[in-house]
């Protein structure tokens, strides 16, 4: 397993991490700590939630409960100190998550709390803001995406200042150790990093943010804030849902997959990601391998990547996946693969 440095903090991570939103919904607690131990044994050490997950789907009943599940298991197996444990706080629009409250300083300090709660541990790797309070481009709200509309930039700003100064607060009681970004755009991070040079305080460490074959927005400007402020990529959905599998080719939707409980996989499942799909598929074919193991390499091997997360509903997907960290992408299959992008530049 290839380590990385998450961000300037020291910290190594394996370059494949665990995500774990299915647990407490799709997957048991015997079944999560089943994956964490087959994980754990092929090198990997770094583990991603959220105070949100479950999300499929996420309920008031069930919510926090992934934490939980890790926190149980790093108890039972005596190996916190082992474990790099990123978790997150809820963005607004969450009711049953305090109340649907935008992230401020206050909801911060109770969302780390009750966090460490969960998780049975006195601290956090990695703590990370889920979404912005303002409007953004991922989770496929690029269509109506509009920074013309949002707060004036005072405002924004002023609540940055907020959330990071809780943030450097829970750092210096050794609550967290380290924080980091999601579902963030570039300016918004270059915000962040200009406060913390400003007022001392921490320093985002690395951005969560959707990127696959199909969707690669960190291509252009993030790669660029990545490579000059050491913010790397932590890479969620690199086989976008599931599409990178094609098991929801000609429409199918099998049961128990995630397009069988939300339907559409957030906006992914539609028709023009299927000639994309199919023409990945193909390479991959003529170069004997299976499009999960080829689409996971090339995100793996992108030069932003701090980590790429895979998440599983079975041992057998689990395995797969990890599997992939052996598959090098070659110059001839880089070419084809390339071929691909530039015909379908973003297919979700």
């Amino acid at each position: 397993m290839k380590f990385n440095t998450l961000g300037r903090t020291g910290m190594l991570v394996s370059e494949i991490c665990l995500g774990t939103m299915t647990w407490g919904s799709q997957n048991s607690e015997a079944e999560a700590f089943e994956q964490m131990d087959y994980a754990f044994d092929q090198g990997i050490n770094f583990l991603d939630t959220a105070e949100a997950y479950p999300t499929t789907p996420g309920t008031p009943e069930n919510q926090g409960m992934t934490e939980t599940y890790i926190g149980n298991w790093m108890k039972a197996r005596g190996n916190r100190d082992k474990i790099i444990v990123a978790t997150k706080a809820s963005g607004p629009g969450r009711p049953h998550i305090r109340g649907g409250a935008a992230l401020d300083g206050e909801q911060i300090r109770k969302a780390i709390d009750l966090s460490l709660t969960r998780l049975g541990t006195d601290y956090i790797d990695l703590y990370q803001l889920h979404w912005p309070n303002r409007g953004h481009y991922h989770f496929r709200q690029g269509w109506s995406y509009h920074p013309e509309k949002q707060a004036p930039k005072a405002q924004i700003i002023g609540g940055f200042r907020d959330c990071l100064e809780a943030l450097g607060e829970a750092v210096k009681a050794g609550k967290i150790r380290a924080i980091g970004l999601s579902n963030e755009t570039t300016w918004g991070t270059m915000q962040f990093l200009k406060l913390s040079d400003e007022l001392g305080l921490p320093r985002v460490a690395s951005v969560q943010n959707e990127y696959n074959l199909l969707y690669r927005p960190h291509d252009l400007d993030f790669a660029e804030l990545s490579h000059h402020e050491d913010v790397g990529l932590l890479a969620y959905s690199p086989l976008a849902a599931g599409l990178l599998t094609g098991k929801y080719l000609g429409g199918a939707k099998p049961e128990g997959s995630r397009a069988s409980i939300n339907g559409d996989l957030g906006g992914r499942l539609q028709p023009l990601q299927e000639p994309a799909v199919l023409a990945y598929l193909e390479v991959a074919r003529r170069h004997d391998l299976s499009l999960p193991a080829m689409a996971l390499a090339w995100a793996r091997q992108r030069p932003f990547i701090t980590a790429v997360i895979i998440g599983a509903t079975s041992m057998e997907q689990l395995k797969a996946d990890i599997s992939a960290m052996d598959v090098k992408i070659g110059d001839e299959l880089m070419t084809e693969i390339k071929a691909v992008i530039r015909q379908y530049p973003m297919a979700i």
